[in-house]
């Protein structure tokens, strides 16, 4: 399994994804590979703290193999809901990992790369960073645990995130609870090497500076207002009243899944009244299947990854045509 590698050094377990040409995307193998090692390192007095991050310079992970899960989609196959359920016990263990778990957040973390880092202890973001769930783009709804974090967010701004399908900055991300600390860039040379003498805290507190301010939280008044509505149709009301930067995002989420919007409100709202990640994990694990057996997440994917035409065909086309009987089918 060259496709994600393992070094143990100065009691540091280092995870790396290794596929810089699909952008450290997941797939089954280094889930299971991953799960092997954490599992391993647990016990072994060894490793005082596990740090992941990813080969190349373009990000950390831009979220699983969506090439696979299109395959298998198309097929009418299970192989996703095997990978799924693998990758879903991933992101619990890594929320309940005893030891200090390091998530070296540089470039883009997407989907299933805020999956492997988001859960984790220490969530480390720089000026590079681009956080986000694009899942409603490809008629799919936000997983790895997405709905328990950005309902969790301060105000309505995780809704915001997961309806426009946008990446937000590294002091977003650290303002919305996605990542605890800010170091430049150029400075994880020095981390890496603080950590591999110092205790983790301690390495952290000597290189993390304060984050630039974030620029998400000063749009958090019309953020709050629009996305409080208890439709989609009503947030899209109150976007397009609420001016230029509310309606820029109005327009963003209309060219989302129509269906994948309504399913991702309600996985939200649902979500903040569940008492814990495993519980959501879950409703996402149902979520996800069903979503499997779709024309929808198949199509958004054509469009986005395979034809790259960016011109996906919605069925249902429009927010009216999505009755709670599709939406419910997604929860059953």
């Amino acid at each position: 399994m060259n496709d994600v590698q393992f070094l143990v050094e100065s009691g540091i377990g280092r995870i790396t994804l290794n596929r810089p040409r699909a952008l450290n995307s997941l797939n089954h193998g280094m889930v299971l590979a991953m799960l092997d090692h954490l599992e391993t390192w647990r016990a072994d007095p060894g490793v005082r703290a596990v740090l992941i991050d990813g080969a190349g310079d373009r990000g950390l992970c831009a979220g699983g193999d969506i090439r696979a899960i299109y395959e298998d989609a198309r097929a009418g196959g299970t192989a996703s809901l095997r990978f799924w359920a693998d990758e879903y016990r991933l992101n619990l263990l890594i929320s309940r990992y005893p030891k200090p778990y390091l998530a070296l957040m540089d470039g883009l973390v997407m989907g299933g790369g805020v999956g492997v880092s988001a859960h984790g202890s220490h969530r480390i973001v720089t000026e590079r960073s681009r956080v986000g769930m694009p899942e409603t783009g490809i008629g799919f709804v936000p997983d790895v645990g997405g709905t328990y974090l950005l309902s969790r967010t301060p105000g309505e701004l995780g809704t915001h995130i997961a309806l426009t399908a946008g990446a937000v900055s590294g002091p977003d991300a650290i303002h919305c609870g996605l990542a605890d600390h800010f170091v430049p860039s150029e400075r994880i040379p020095d981390l890496l090497d603080a950590l591999t003498s110092r205790p983790t805290e301690d390495a952290l507190k000597s290189i993390a500076e304060p984050a630039p301010p974030s620029a998400l939280a000063g749009d958090a008044a019309w953020i709050d207002h629009c996305y409080a509505a208890g439709t989609v149709e009503e947030i899209l009301a109150r976007l397009h009243a609420a001016g230029d930067a509310a309606a820029t995002a109005a327009k963003e989420i209309e060219a989302k899944s129509p269906t994948a919007l309504k399913v991702t409100l309600r996985a939200l709202r649902s979500a903040a009244a569940m008492p814990d990640l495993e519980t959501v994990l879950a409703q996402e694990y149902r979520i996800s299947a069903h979503a499997l057996s779709t024309a929808e997440f198949a199509e958004g994917i054509r469009a986005q990854i395979i034809d790259k035409d960016r011109a996906p065909k919605w069925s249902p086309a429009t927010l009216s045509e999505v009755d709670d009987r599709i939406v419910d089918a997604y929860f059953s």
